[in-house]
């Protein structure tokens, strides 16, 4: 992949970048959402659902974790096209969407990581060096992450945690925004039932679809749960409480309004309970409002530097030079499969059927 330095933006430089008057993520909307199935294909459910919360009552104990765990789990499951199950879901939850009305899709972990940088030590902890290949599709910027690692596998031998056994419109720009969801709560018993009695199972082909062209297959199985009620669940050793502020920029990005923080001494948890805390991050986000301006107009420097430069770059930061370094990319494989770059060439009006979807805001 021939590529070719045209920007540098060191953090001194974002004080020079024209920012908005405030930062605040509004008009938020949950779009569309799947689930992964385990088949020799990559196959998705949609629309899927996350785990119902039903924590046992009383202390729990819980093995270490082990075995094989997904760091980058659309990446490792279909390495051709990571963003491809976002956009089959999506247009399967509405064929009609325009996607041209849309500035930028993400994962939240760009995001956070584009975050990350403009706080710089402020943080408390370094920042890995990152990178992040941006495409543009018209007007639409397409964050890929680009990670070494997609999982890692933790022998019986290993120490690693509890965690995984446990278990917009934004400074003038729309935003989708991709991220994954630990689950959700229902106060309704009925709805609560029905949630939880689907399966996820791959076994029963009656509703499968492979959109043409492409190497998923997609299963018509689940329903959609309101954003109002999903939950990010963080685990931490009793003697290390966890403060909102460590995990407040995710579900920031994400806008998830509860979050579990489930405390345990050598696997024993205690049990957990669910927190909403939309006004603690709202209260975040008016404390933060210099950097969060900082990362509006971050991103839109990038993303008129890549429309500039052909619409194509790579965006790398790396600890040694405490500098972003955007560079223009001559080749490489395409983010999408063909027929999806023909969603930006419709007319207005024009209604799809065809299948697709993911988890936007």
């Amino acid at each position: 992949m021939a590529s070719t330095t045209i920007v540098q933006i060191t953090r001194f430089d974002l004080e020079k970048l024209q920012a908005p008057t405030a930062a605040s993520i509004t008009d938020v909307k949950e779009l569309a959402s799947y689930n992964w199935i385990k088949a020799v294909t990559p196959t998705i459910a949609v629309p899927g659902s996350p785990a119902l919360w039903s924590p046992p009552r009383g202390p729990c104990k819980v093995k270490k974790d082990s075995g094989l765990i997904y760091i980058a789990q659309n990446a490792a499951r279909h390495p051709d096209s990571p963003l491809e199950p976002l956009f089959r879901a999506l247009y399967i939850a509405d064929p009609s969407f325009d996607i041209r009305a849309v500035d930028v899709l993400t994962d939240r972990n760009n995001i956070r990581k584009l975050l990350s940088f403009v706080d710089g030590a402020t943080s408390g902890k370094p920042l890995e060096a990152f990178t992040i290949e941006i495409e543009m599709a018209k007007n639409t910027a397409i964050f890929c992450c680009s990670e070494t690692k997609m999982h890692e596998y933790i022998g019986p031998g290993e120490f690693r945690g509890f965690g995984h056994e446990f278990e917009k419109a934004f400074g003038g720009l729309k935003f989708i925004v991709r991220h994954e969801t630990d689950g959700y709560t229902v106060e309704d018993a009925a709805l609560s039932k029905a949630l939880a009695s689907m399966t996820l199972s791959p076994r029963d082909e009656t509703f499968f679809v492979k959109p043409p062209g492409s190497k998923m297959n997609i299963k018509r199985q689940g329903q959609l749960v309101p954003r109002d009620s999903t939950l990010e669940i963080k685990t931490r050793a009793s003697h290390r409480p966890l403060v909102i502020s460590e995990v407040a920029s995710q579900i920031w990005v994400s806008q998830t309004p509860k979050i579990v923080r489930a405390y345990h001494t050598k696997g024993l948890f205690t049990e957990p309970r669910v927190e909403d805390v939309t006004a603690e991050i709202k209260a975040w986000e008016s404390r933060n409002q210099r950097n969060l301006k900082k990362l509006a107009a971050l991103i839109k420097e990038i993303r008129n530097v890549v429309q500039d430069c052909g619409g194509k770059a790579v965006v790398r930061y790396n600890p040694f030079g405490a500098k972003l370094v955007v560079k223009k990319v001559e080749d490489g494989k395409k983010a999408l499969p063909e027929d999806l770059y023909a969603k930006w060439e419709e007319d207005e009006g024009d209604s799809q059927s065809t299948s697709e979807q993911n988890t936007g805001k």
